[in-house]
């Protein structure tokens, strides 16, 4: 079998403000009934893909996770309600597959598909 992502993982200055912003945009339980209140998010029946590749021109690179949501747009409108920003609206990149790119509010990339 070959290796494949198990885990994500945001942190930063604020994890409980980082915590309800996730919570808030996704709808995502987080269980924090642990040592330091780690939030974990548990979902055994999704798959999670990844790709490698070239750093946009002028970028020095990072880790960018994408979560699928039913309506982008409105997810995007929430972004910003919730005190995040959008860095790239909807945009199609392929045949039928659309992405966008957002900041939570410590700076932390997140795509959308």
């Amino acid at each position: 079998m070959a290796s494949h992502v198990v885990h994500f993982e945001v942190t930063g200055k604020d994890g409980p403000a980082l915590q309800r912003f996730y919570s808030e945009l996704f709808g995502w339980k987080l269980d924090t009934n642990n040592p330091g209140g780690y939030g974990m998010v548990r979902d055994g029946e999704r798959a999670i893909t990844g790709g490698i590749g070239a750093a946009p021109q002028g970028t020095a690179g990072g880790v960018t996770f994408y979560v699928n949501t039913d309506d982008a747009k409105a997810t995007l409108a929430k972004v910003e309600k919730l005190g995040g920003r959008v860095l790239m609206p909807l945009t199609e990149v392929a045949p039928e597959t659309t992405i966008a790119l957002f900041a939570d509010p410590e700076g932390h990339v997140v795509g959308l598909m």
